[in-house]
C-alpha cells in the first residue's frame, strides 16, 4: 500500500512538473510560430505550387535541410532578443553605427513595400476565385488589417495571428482530398532525387530562397522583445522557434504533395501562381479541394499583409530610435503607426491601379530580398558572436560552422535568384 501511495505521489509531481513546463511554453509561444508560418505567403505558396506541378514529389527531400537552415537562423535572432532585450535594428545601430542602419532601413522599406503589394495581389487572386472583385476585396482587407493592429494590443493581435496559423490546415485537407501516393511522397522526403538540368536547379534555388526572408529576423526578434521574454525563458523561446520551423515546412510539404498528386500527375505543369493552381484543382480534386486551397491563399495573404508592414515599421523606428510596438498608443508611437498605415495604403493602392506592373514589382521584391538577406545574415552572425553583447550565449564552434555555411549557401543561392530575376524575367515569379 505504501509503495502505491509513493508511486501515486511521484506521478502527481511529474504531472505538475509537465503542467508547469507547458504553461511556461504557452506563455512564450508566438513569435517563432507566427514568423515561420507567415513565410508561407502568397509568393511562397506560388513557388511551392509550381514546384509540385512541374516536378512532382522530386524536391521534397530539400524540405529537411531548409527546415534546419530556417531554425538555425531564427534561433540566433530569438537568442539575441531574449538576452539583450533589444530588436535587431537597435543592435545594428548601437554596434555598427547609423550608416549601416540607414542602409538596412532603406533596403527593408523598398523590399517590404514590394512584398506587401504581392500579399494584396494574393488577396485579390484568392477572392476572384470566390467571385469577389479585387476592387471590393482589397480595400476591405486593407481596412481589416489596419484596424486590427491600430486598435489591438500585442497580446490580442498575437492571438489572431496564432489562429491564422491554424487555418493553414486547409492545405493539409487539400492534400488528402488529392489522394496522393503517400509512400512515394515519404520516400521522396528522405531520399534525394537531384537532377542536373537548369530548370530543376533554378526551381530548387527558388524554393530555398523563398523559405528564408530577411524581414523574418526583424519581426521575430522584435516579437520576443515586445513580449518581454528574458533569458530565463530562452529554452521556451527556442522550442517556439523549433515548432514554428517544423510546422512551416510541414505545410510546404502538403502544398507540394497536393499539386504533385493532381497537376503534375495529369500533366498540368504550366501554372504561374497559386491562383492558377487552385483553379486547375477543380476538375482534378473537386471544387471543395480547390476552395480550400484558395482559402489557404487568402489566409496566408492577409496574414503576411499584416506582418510585413509591422516588420518594416519596427526596422525603421528601432533604427532611428523612435518608439515601436503594438502595445504603444497611437499618440506615443506616431511614426511607427504612420509607417504601418502608409505601407498598407500603398500596398493595397498599387493593386487597385488598372495597369499596375505587378510582374515587375514581384521581380524587384525578389531581387531586393536576394541582396538584403546575405547582408542581414552577416550582421546577425557578427552580433551573436560578440561576447560583450551576448556573454555566455555566443555561438559555439559547431553552431558557427553551421550558421556560416548556411549564410554562404544563401548568398550564392540568392545571388543566382537575383540574376535570373533580372535577366530571365519569364521565370522570376518564384516567390
Amino acid at each position: 500500500m505504501e509503495a502505491w501511495r509513493s508511486r501515486g505521489a511521484h506521478v502527481r509531481r511529474q504531472g505538475r512538473h509537465w503542467q508547469k513546463r507547458l504553461a511556461l511554453f504557452l506563455a512564450v509561444v508566438g513569435p517563432g510560430l507566427i514568423t515561420s508560418n507567415v513565410d508561407n505567403d502568397a509568393g511562397g505558396i506560388a513557388t511551392y505550387s509550381v514546384v509540385g506541378a512541374q516536378f512532382g514529389y522530386a524536391m521534397l527531400w530539400s524540405l529537411i535541410p531548409i527546415a534546419i537552415a530556417l531554425y538555425v537562423s531564427e534561433e540566433i535572432c530569438a537568442r539575441m532578443g531574449v538576452v539583450t532585450g533589444k530588436g535587431l535594428s537597435d543592435l545594428i545601430r548601437e554596434e555598427f553605427g547609423f550608416r549601416s542602419t540607414f542602409f538596412v532601413m532603406v533596403a527593408g522599406l523598398a523590399v517590404d513595400l514590394a512584398n506587401t503589394v504581392a500579399e494584396f495581389a494574393g488577396v485579390a487572386a484568392a477572392m476572384q476565385i470566390f467571385g469577389v472583385s479585387k476592387y471590393i476585396a482589397v480595400p476591405v482587407a486593407a481596412i481589416l488589417v489596419w484596424v486590427m493592429v491600430i486598435r489591438g494590443t500585442y497580446r490580442q493581435v498575437e492571438k489572431i495571428f496564432l489562429v491564422a496559423c491554424v487555418f493553414y490546415v486547409s492545405y493539409v485537407a487539400s492534400a488528402f482530398l488529392a489522394k496522393p501516393d503517400w509512400l512515394l511522397a515519404g520516400r521522396s522526403l528522405v531520399i534525394p532525387d537531384i537532377h542536373a538540368n537548369g530548370a530543376y536547379l533554378l526551381m530548387l534555388t527558388g524554393l530555398i530562397g523563398t523559405s528564408i526572408a530577411p524581414w523574418q529576423f526583424f519581426y521575430l526578434q522584435a516579437g520576443y522583445v515586445e513580449k518581454r521574454v528574458g533569458p530565463r525563458q530562452y529554452k521556451q523561446a527556442r522550442l517556439d522557434v523549433l515548432v514554428g520551423s517544423i510546422s512551416c515546412m510541414a505545410i510546404v510539404f502538403f502544398i507540394i504533395v497536393c499539386t504533385a498528386a493532381t497537376l503534375h500527375a495529369s500533366g498540368h505543369t504550366n501554372i504561374t501562381d497559386a491562383a492558377d493552381a487552385a483553379k486547375a484543382l477543380v476538375p482534378l480534386a473537386g471544387k471543395f479541394a480547390a476552395y480550400l486551397f484558395a482559402f489557404g491563399l487568402l489566409n496566408a495573404s492577409l496574414f503576411a499583409a499584416s506582418i510585413l508592414p509591422l516588420s518594416t515599421a519596427h526596422v525603421i523606428c528601432e533604427g532611428l530610435g523612435f518608439e515601436a510596438g503594438i502595445d504603444h498608443k497611437f499618440r506615443d508611437a506616431r511614426i511607427f503607426y504612420g509607417l504601418y498605415t502608409a505601407l498598407i495604403v500603398a500596398g493595397a493602392g498599387i493593386i487597385l491601379l488598372p495597369r499596375a506592373p505587378l510582374l515587375k514589382i514581384l521581380i524587384l521584391s525578389q531581387v531586393g530580398n536576394g541582396i538584403w538577406l546575405p547582408i542581414v545574415l552577416i550582421f546577425m552572425l557578427l552580433l551573436v558572436n560578440r561576447r560583450s553583447l551576448m556573454g555566455d550565449h555566443v555561438n559555439g564552434r559547431v553552431l558557427n560552422v553551421i550558421a556560416w555555411s548556411i549564410s554562404i549557401a544563401m548568398i550564392v543561392l540568392t545571388a543566382v535568384l537575383a540574376y535570373v530575376s533580372i535577366f530571365k524575367p519569364s521565370v522570376a515569379g518564384l516567390g
